[in-house]
């Protein structure tokens, strides 16, 4: 993947947080993450030297700045033309497979799974999948076990992106898998939903999956960009190892494989089709 990187502004703090905490964030991109540092220091009134003392003397700093650092927005069905392919094209595909194994990486706040399960469940195929869902923020995966979410600051633009999706009304369908409470302004997710994902907290940079199976399709969308090259690399190495036989992998929209990976993938929309001539050592 293109992504070049100069010299990061705050190497030393990063070298900080690796030497005392189990995240390594030395290979995220630069301008992400030195835009992020930056946002730290100037919200809670620290200077580097300041900075520095706090992540070496309270853990609970650490997963603050954690937290700050890996913060991702998401929605359901981001990007609608790409779950209205899914829908239409690849997952009918599946129809005739008693098992299928999913992989959302990166999950954030879980919009992205609950889009895809709705997507399964429409076309009758959400009893055969196995869902595991990963991110590294704890307050993300919590929030994605909930499955609640605000009304006030979601809702309507989630309803246009179920129109766009299935071209049906979109309360009906709001009604069907969302239990809507605007005294709370909340709406919540079907709870069968919620009880069937495999949720967990897992850093991509520094651990294997824990799950000892291969997948016939893992999301990991809009979480390469914050990442520099070489990270990429591994990264996408990994999922490479981990699909099944022509299994899939599906990327952001501003995420692009190229180079070195076009003979390890076959590309169509945002969908990667694994080619099985290569296997990746590392």
């Amino acid at each position: 993947m293109q992504n070049k990187q100069g010299n990061q502004k705050y190497g030393e703090y990063l070298q900080v947080i690796k030497e005392c905490s189990p995240y390594d964030f030395s290979q995220y991109s630069n301008n992400s993450i030195d835009r992020r540092i930056e946002k730290i220091m100037h919200d809670n009134d620290l200077n580097m030297d300041q900075l520095i003392y706090r992540t070496r003397t309270s853990e609970e700093f650490v997963e603050f700045v954690v937290e700050e650092i890996t913060v991702n927005t998401t929605e359901l069905f981001r990007d609608p033309l790409l779950w209205k392919y899914l829908h239409h094209e690849v997952w009918p595909s599946f129809k005739n497979k008693a098992n299928i194994n999913i992989w959302h990486a990166g999950c954030s706040t879980g919009q992205e799974v609950y889009s895809n399960m709705i997507l399964l469940d429409d076309l009758g195929l959400l009893n055969q999948c196995n869902i595991y869902a990963s991110d590294i923020s704890r307050n993300a995966i919590s929030k994605a076990k909930k499955g609640e979410y605000e009304c006030s600051f979601n809702i309507e633009k989630y309803y246009d992106n179920f129109t766009q999706v299935f071209e049906e009304d979109k309360h009906h369908l709001f009604e069907k898998y969302f239990v809507v409470n605007e005294k709370e302004d909340l709406f919540k997710v079907n709870e069968s939903f919620v009880k069937k994902i495999k949720f967990m907290t897992h850093d991509l940079v520094k651990q294997e999956f824990p799950v000892s199976i291969k997948f016939d399709i893992i999301f990991c969308r809009n979480v390469l960009i914050y990442f520099n090259e070489r990270l990429q690399t591994e990264i996408v190495q990994r999922f490479h190892n981990r699909l099944l036989p022509e299994g899939l992998l599906v990327l952001g929209a501003h995420e692009l494989l190229d180079g070195f990976f076009r003979t390890k993938f076959t590309r169509t929309n945002q969908v990667y089709r694994k080619n099985n001539s290569f296997h990746f050592k590392y």
